[in-house]
């Protein structure tokens, strides 16, 4: 199950999706309601697995779209049981179990009840059992191999409507890590995007980045030394400087905690962000790269001939993660997408 929620982790959903599509790939899982709804308007077939939750005034959307609820208290069930039809009956859906996670899905020693109720043998038809793993990216396997074990003990739970057929656990980090997670289906999300979750820690695949992110020099000047820079005079030159003026800012996703911290390539060479990013401005220090001038390609996140930026050195500059630093990338980001044979393997 390819997970694209978050507008495909910021690269744009329904193009991952259609991407997927092509290669093969038949079950999706998103957050919300409105995210499997726009994946269907696009056309998209297969399972839409909706594993944020809903609201009971979505049911009539969810169920017109075809989507595939994953189910965490009776609550939910109850809701859209009283929006069936007799045609629209069984429905399928998923049944989470909250293994140690606190957030989402049945408690462990409420699943056993449910899972047995008549609800799945009448209105709705149970097509998965799942779970989510808190902190499967750690060296240390004891939390999640104690989810596992409080899985099975869900798993084993005779079950009305016969047995259920795809019993799923594994997020990116049970992928890589966990092999015994992996069950009838798997998850990815990061992976799917070319990073691990948990940098420094080696991967047991070749990863490769799908994003890069560039835009172009506007605008380029000389000042001297001791001159501030950009708003709140946090940066003041060291040296007579260069500096280059990029039209990107916070409004696109180039986080603002990025000040003074961060990078960009820029004819093959890495350049420093120096003072305030703004929302839709910010400045490099270009005076160690000779022959800069407006047009310029600037390179934010990406790899040019002997330099690269990873959303992982984005997430370090900012104190975040990469999954912030992809999901953050605004509207304005204007997204470009090759096509599928000309990446790399």
């Amino acid at each position: 199950m390819a997970v694209v929620k978050a507008d495909g982790y910021g690269h744009g959903g329904v193009a991952v999706a259609e991407a997927l599509s092509q290669l093969g790939v038949r079950h999706f899982g998103v957050s919300t309601v409105e995210e499997g709804v726009t994946l269907r308007d696009a056309g998209l077939s297969g399972t839409i697995l909706v594993m944020g939750g809903f609201f009971p005034w979505q049911c009539d959307a969810l169920i017109k779209a075809g989507l595939t609820p994953a189910l965490s208290d009776a609550g939910m069930a109850h809701a859209l049981c009283e929006r069936l039809s007799d045609t629209t009956r069984p429905y399928p859906v998923h049944v989470k179990v909250d293994t140690g996670m606190r957030r989402l899905g049945f408690p462990i020693k409420e699943a056993p009840a449910f899972l047995q109720s008549p609800m799945l043998s009448h209105d709705l038809s149970c097509r998965g059992l799942m779970t989510h793993f808190a902190d499967a990216g750690n060296p240390d396997p004891a939390s999640t191999l104690r989810q596992l074990d409080r899985f099975q003990t869900a798993v084993s739970t005779p079950r009305a409507g016969g047995p259920i057929p795809c019993l799923h656990a594994a997020n990116t980090a049970g992928i890589l890590w966990h092999p015994s997670s992996w069950l009838d289906m798997v998850r990815p999300g990061l992976l799917l995007y070319g990073y691990a979750p948990t940098p420094g820690r080696h991967a047991p695949l070749s990863l490769h980045p799908v994003m890069t992110l560039t835009t172009k020099v506007v605008h380029v000047k000389t000042v001297g030394k001791g001159e501030p820079v950009s708003y709140g005079d946090l940066y003041r030159t060291s040296r007579e400087s260069r500096l280059a003026v990029l039209p990107v800012g916070y409004t696109h996703g180039y986080n603002r905690r990025l000040s003074n911290k961060a990078a960009v390539i820029i004819r093959d060479r890495r350049v420093p962000v120096v003072g305030r990013i703004c929302m839709d401005m910010t400045v490099v220090d270009v005076t160690d790269a000779p022959g800069v001038t407006p047009g310029d390609d600037a390179l934010l996140l990406g790899k040019s001939a002997t330099q690269e930026i990873t959303a992982g050195d984005l997430a370090a500059w900012q104190d975040s993660i990469p999954y912030e630093v992809l999901c953050h990338l605004g509207s304005r980001a204007h997204r470009v997408y090759e096509p599928l044979t000309e990446h790399p393997r």
